[in-house]
This record gives structure tokens, sequence and C-alpha cells, in this order.
């Protein structure tokens, strides 16, 4: 007979401060290393239909924690409802680390257990934000849900665009999720089911599944992936993609025939649980697999991406015609649009222009050009510019309060300002700030930033210096040491990591243990090929190609510096992110964002 272990029942308050339920279930003997497994229920479910989880996987030495979800369960939020898909993944990232501070354990000791919606979840969050957890098991994931209704995804967006927010109750009952009749029967009556789910959640899973599927080899953590072989509620097909992507060696596939969507949830599911027992024995026994990123910039997809690019379209084709058709349209219509001929003027990845996308004020000398520099200041990569100042400025506050709270001076430095606009919108009125110098390569911009801030009243205690931001004696010699550096929309810029790699270590010269360094990637990017082929860098007027890294390469080289990542942010298309990460003593290997 299975014993039942009881869980112990609390609150985790997120950043947005949102109460959410959780469970947990303490290890009832002690093993040789510590282990920590995090269950994310299905769509529509929550923590407490876990329990059998728990009890059949009969892990004696593991800890279990399992949330409700915002909007699910006994958590707070509109039934069924979160603000974005993306806020539920920086939901997911709090409560793990959340989950491995309450530990006392590192996030090497965590496996994370997800199904259906959270497998997605889970996954988008494997991608977007690099956790250095053991490894992921993965059930069923809804990266493709099956709607039974003609065009109606299209009907569902149209619909949102005209009535705002609303509310789509779920078709699925029980009998169509698992052979096992008391599942059935408890996921009929269950109070606590959520059978409604908001439609921009659904149309953000649709979107956002897509793009982790067509990008899965930026996870690199080991995976296990179950999949159920008679699923009625989400394709195949996407699954097996996302299965075949991903890089890392560790990685297993078990097609469970006959099983319905509830894979964890099945009759017998028993034998699920064996390959998920084995999998996770297996990576508790194994050292700690963390990928070797040291020659991403040379033997990645995102390397590939970047010379297939560079080498332009094949002459004649489609693209050629198309691309060469759209520069003539923006070189003509350039003249009319002040961002279209600032940015041909000075580089569409200037600091000049940069500026005029944050200040997003649409100029042109007639109102065509107005209307063409409306549209070109809404592009998606110039919205997710815009975010990633938002972003910018929240870490920077909050890395201002942290060297506050720790009695530290707040002496700031940031290496690639371009007019410096974030930096000074952030700092602006901040009493606690002690020094800001802002340093930028380009003499223009230099120019532009000290204008700016004479302007604003900040000459007594900021300076904008002309400065390189690769070289690392340069960087290393910045006299007073600061404690908090910058480095925003440089790196993506340059395909090549030596040079990033030495201007991280000039930093972690002159920053010392228990400083702070907020850096920003481009993991993804969707017009990668439309601006490699239409618009012109800085750069002698070349064309501007970008070299994504993924968010771990980015990370690994932070971390290779001397600085460990605690907190991140991410907008919600999944193009720019913003960190925040510690320097550390040689002893000091792992931060808290507490």
């Amino acid at each position: 007979m299975i014993s039942t272990r009881t869980p112990d029942e609390r609150q985790f308050l997120t950043s947005d401060n949102t109460e959410l339920f959780y469970r947990h279930w303490p290890a009832i003997s002690a093993g040789a290393t510590p282990k920590v497994i995090i269950l994310f229920h299905r769509g529509h479910e929550h923590s407490g239909r876990l329990q059998h989880i728990v009890d059949e996987m009969a892990m004696p030495d593991t800890a279990f924690y399992a949330w409700d979800a915002r909007g699910h369960g006994r958590s707070a939020g509109l039934r069924g409802h979160s603000p974005s898909l993306s806020r539920s993944v920086q939901d997911v990232d709090e409560f793990v680390r959340f989950i491995a501070t309450e530990s006392q354990v590192s996030l090497a000791d965590v496996v994370v257990v997800a199904q259906s919606i959270s497998a997605v979840l889970v996954a988008v969050w494997a991608h977007d934000y690099a956790p250095g957890i053991r490894g992921l098991v993965l059930a069923s994931p809804a990266f493709k849900v099956k709607l039974y209704v003609p065009f109606a995804r299209t009907g569902l967006a149209l619909l949102h665009r005209v009535r705002g927010l609303f509310f789509v109750n779920s078709y699925v009952k029980g009998k169509y999720l698992t052979h096992d009749p008391h599942r059935v029967a408890t996921f009929n009556q269950d109070p606590l089911i959520t059978r409604p789910i908001a439609v921009n959640i659904l149309l953000d899973l649709y979107k956002t599944a897509k793009r982790i599927v067509s990008d899965a080899g930026a996870i690199t953590l080991p995976v296990q992936l179950l999949v159920s072989g008679n699923d009625f509620v989400v394709h195949r097909q996407p699954q097996l993609e996302f299965y075949q992507k991903l890089r890392n060696p560790l990685k297993e596939l078990h097609v469970f025939s006959g099983f319905y969507h509830d894979t964890l949830g099945e009759k017998e599911r028993l034998l699920a649980f064996d390959k998920m027992r084995k999998f996770i024995d297996t990576l508790y026994t194994l050292p700690l697999q963390r990928f070797d990123y040291s020659n991403e910039d040379r033997w990645s997809p995102g390397a590939d991406s970047w010379r297939i690019l560079r080498g332009g379209p094949a002459p004649c084709s489609l693209d050629d015609i198309s691309f060469r058709s759209l520069r003539y349209g923006m070189k003509m219509l350039g003249k009319q649009s002040v961002g279209l001929r600032l940015g041909f003027e000075t580089g569409f990845d200037s600091g000049s222009t940069l500026d005029y996308v944050y200040r997003n004020q649409p100029q042109g000398s007639s109102m065509l050009g107005r209307w063409v520099d409306k549209y070109y200041l809404n592009s998606l990569g110039w919205k997710g510019i815009r975010q990633r100042k938002i972003h910018l400025q929240q870490l920077i506050k909050l890395a201002v309060a942290k060297l506050t709270e720790q009695g530290k001076a707040v002496r700031v430095v940031d290496i690639a300002a371009g007019h410096g606009r974030y930096v000074l919108d952030a700092l602006e009125g901040e009493t606690s700030v002690d020094e800001i110098l802002l340093r930028d390569y380009s003499a223009l911009n230099v120019s532009k930033g000290q204008e700016m801030i004479t302007c604003r009243g900040m000459a007594g205690w900021a300076r904008f210096e002309q400065g390189d931001a690769f070289n690392r004696q340069e960087l290393a010699s910045l006299d007073p040491h600061p404690t908090l550096g910058i480095v925003s929309g440089l790196y993506e810029l340059f395909p090549e990591n030596q040079p990033v790699r030495q201007s991280l270590a000039g930093l972690a010269d002159a920053i010392e243990p228990g400083g702070i360094l907020i850096y920003t990637g481009q993991p993804w990017h969707p017009q990668l090929k439309t601006i490699a082929w239409s618009l012109t860098s800085h750069k002698d007027g070349r064309a501007w190609v970008m070299r994504v890294r993924t968010q771990g390469e980015m990370d690994a080289l932070v971390r290779e510096a001397g600085f460990e990542k605690c907190a991140q942010i991410i907008d919600e298309w999944g193009i720019f992110t913003v960190s925040m990460a510690v320097r550390r003593n040689d002893s000091d290997r792992v931060c808290t964002t507490d």
C-alpha cells in the first residue's frame, strides 16, 4: 500500500504582489545529496491534484513543491487569467528561485516536472531565462492545442481586438484526459478546477509556443519528454520537433501508447513514473551537466544564422528582389520620415537612433512622412527596445536600493551609454547615488549626452567621457571604482565573444565583490532577416547583421568573468532581456535576490 505524504500549505508573494498558494512535501529521509522536485500542474487544475505523483514516485529522500498558478486553485487572481504569458513565466522563475532559497539548496539541486500548459511555461522559462537547474521533465506539452472549430484562433484574435478581455471555457471533459475513473470523477467534481481561460493567454500560448519550438536549440538543459500516444487535446508533431532540436545529449523521449492527455494522471501512469524516476536518479547521480558555451560564436545555430544572413540573399531570388525594393522604398520615404533619415545617416543601431526611438514622437516633413515615421517607430523591434528601457530602469533602481541597504557607495558607470537617456531617467532625483559616469566610443554621443546632463541640472554628480567599452585595461583603471556597472545594447552588435570577454573582465576588475552588473541580452529576434538585408549599421554603413546569443551563452560569459546572475526581466515578445548579477568572491558562487 502506498503511504500518503502530508504537505505543508504556504503562500508565496510574486514581484507584482500577487499571493500564490503552494504545497511543500518535506523529504522523509536524508539522502547523500539534497534533492528538490518542483511540480507544475496542468492548465485548469491546482497543486492538490498532484498529491498522487508525490506518493507514487516513492522518492522518500526528495522534497516536493507545487504551486497553484495565479488565477487557479487557492491562489489569488481572476480565475483563469494572467496579465500575460510572460508574466506567468516570470512567476515560474521567481517561484523556483524562492523554493531554492527556502530549501537552502542551489538551483543545481532542483529538478522541474511540468505538464501540458505548464510544460510550455517551463520550456519558455528554460529558453528565455536559462536557469541553472539540474534538469526538466516535460509531459504532454501543449505546444499546439487541437482546436476543432475551423479558424478558431483567427476568430478569437479578432474578437479580442473588438471586445478586449473575455474568457473561453474548456471543451475538454475528464473522460478525454485519462482512463482512470477516479481521476475522471474528481476532475468533474473538484470545485477548485478552473474551467475558463482568458483569451489573451490562449493567443499568447500559441504564439509563444511556436517561437520556442522553432528555437528549441537554445535550451541546453537535460530534458525528458513524455508524450501521450492518444492525445485528444494537443498535437504530437510540435512536441517531436521541439525534442529533436534540443542540444544537450542527455535527453530522453518516451511515447506511451494509448495514453490520453493527462500523462501523469493516466491509469497506467506508473509506466511514466518508472521512466521519470530513472531519469531523475541519473540526473542526481551524474555531475551537474553544465553546457559548454565556450565556442558558441563559432559552432551554434546562432553563429550559423549570422553567417547565412551576412552572405545576403541569393542573387535574383524573391528575397533579393523584395529586399532591394524595401531598401529603395525606405530611402525614398526616408526623405520625409525623420526616423528613417536619421537611421540612414547615423546607423539604425546608433545611439542617436536609439534615443529617437526612446522618445517615440513621430516626425516628418509631410503628413505621409509622419505616418511612415509612426509605422517605423511601432515596429516590433523598436517596441521591444522601449520595453527594454523600462526594464533597465527597474533593475537600475533595484540595484541602487540594494547597494544602499548594504551601506555601499553607489558609483555608477555605463560603458556604452549612447546618449545616456535610460540611465539619467532612472537616476534623476536619486539622492543615494554618489557618482554617475557615462562613457561611449562616439564623440557625437558624448556631446549629446553631456548636453542632456547639463539640461537636467545633473552636472554636479554626472559626467560623460569618451571611452572604449572593449578595452579591459581602460575599464579596470576606472577611478573611483564603480559599484554598479551597466552595459546595454552593446554585445548584441558584435558576433565574436572574445571582445565581450575582455569587456566583462574589465568590469569585473573594476567592480569590487558585492558590486552589481546590469546587462542586456537578445536571445531571439523575429526580424533578423529584415534588419540584416534592409538596414545599415553605424559601422561604416555596412549591413546591420546581428548574431543572437542565447541567454545561456550570455549568462555563461558573465559567470566566466566573475559575476552571478540573480534577477532577470524579459519583454512579452521574448526579444530583449535585462539581467542583474553580483560580483562574487572566489568562494561566493551564488547570489540571491532576497
